[in-house]
């Protein structure tokens, strides 16, 4: 158990600083983020703020879906917006397009090896992936539920003047491939208990 709370809270926290990245990157966002820079821009809260406060309401979207959060989903709900909040303190506003982009490609990369640590801990899903897996299960396709979600929360987003731009494209077309390559090297292998049951 030890080993796999050191991967979720290392994901975490990563994924934490990779939200700092992108956003110093001033080049777009992934859609769940741009929802939550837009909120942050209307109601005047810190991002970081936001993405905690957004993880406790889609939390309580888990009830009728009859989802039971982990360690790791109450944890994901504290932690990463903290961590956002601190990084972007430490970092400076870039001009100059080039760090941008590497700010943008270390965001990107950190987002999946982060999301590798914490999902492959195997303590919980974060609140955005439960609700989503919640649905799906009702039935629907997860990559129907998947598109239906982020596309909405995107447009919000956007609407309510998140930064959407080439981040957000190179976001979502890399993530995917990104975290098939580092979930499965990352995952916690279940140990047998003597009975034959996991562990």
């Amino acid at each position: 158990m030890s080993s796999r709370l050191l991967r979720l809270f290392a994901g975490l926290v990563l994924f934490g600083v990779s939200l700092a990245l992108m956003v110093r990157a001033d080049l777009g966002l992934g859609p769940w983020d741009v929802f939550h820079q837009g909120v942050a821009q209307r109601i005047g809260l810190s991002i970081g703020l936001v993405v905690n406060l957004t993880a406790i309401v889609v939390l309580l979207l888990w009830i009728p879906l009859r989802q039971r959060p982990g360690i790791g989903t109450v944890a994901n709900v504290v932690v990463v917006g903290l961590v956002t909040d601190g990084t972007l303190w430490l970092l400076p506003d870039l001009d100059a397009l080039a760090p941008r982009i590497a700010l943008l490609i270390a965001g990107i990369l950190a987002n999946a090896v982060a999301t590798g640590l914490y999902v492959g801990a195997g303590l919980g899903p974060g609140p955005r992936d439960g609700l989503m897996t919640g649905l799906a299960a009702r039935g629907h396709s997860i990559r129907l539920v998947r598109t239906l979600i982020e596309l909405t929360v995107l447009v919000i987003g956007w609407l309510l003047g998140g930064s959407v731009g080439f981040g957000t494209i190179a976001y979502a077309l890399a993530i995917g491939p990104l975290v098939g390559v580092f979930l499965p090297r990352l995952t916690v292998a279940p140990r047998i208990a003597p009975n034959g049951e996991t562990a």
